[in-house]
């Protein structure tokens, strides 16, 4: 009696698989991850894309960066530099500070439900405290309410 086995290795994807989970988690603490600037940057351009009806083509081309590469920035692949996102807004009729302080609201949004989901969770008395102090932060400055800080 012969028993025929056939090769099997464990495949490891390259690219991490996409979750159905829209708010990727910091796996050691079960936590939301902190948001990347690149993804908040790309979901602002393409939710103004969207909403204004426009193609990637029609944007790409009004504002001289190859389809591949928009579409790159708007899903957070890419990190791009001041020059590409300052043409991206034009081509929507935004400034470059538009598409900064809505990605800057959407940041401040998305921290302040981590932070409620940290002090929820078990653990919170470890030590860590919360930068933040009472009511939302508005900074102003030179550029309109966008305050930049090194």
């Amino acid at each position: 009696m012969t028993s025929r086995t056939t090769n099997q290795a464990d495949v490891i994807p390259l690219r991490p698989l996409p979750t159905a989970d829209p708010a990727p988690r910091d796996l050691s603490r079960g936590l939301p991850r902190e948001p990347l600037w690149r993804d908040l940057v790309g979901e602002v351009l393409r939710r103004e894309r969207r909403a204004q009806g426009r193609t990637l083509k029609d944007v790409s081309e009004a504002s001289r960066i190859s389809m591949a590469y928009l579409s790159e920035v708007e899903r957070g692949r890419k990190e791009a530099s001041s020059e590409v996102l300052a043409a991206a807004a034009q081509a929507l009729g935004l400034s470059l500070a538009d598409v900064l302080a809505l990605a800057g609201e959407r940041l401040v949004s998305l921290t302040a439900a981590r932070t409620r989901s940290r002090s929820r969770s078990p653990g919170t008395a470890s030590g860590h405290r919360s930068v933040r102090t009472a009511g939302p932060v508005r900074p102003t400055g030179p550029m309109g309410g966008v305050l930049l800080a090194a």
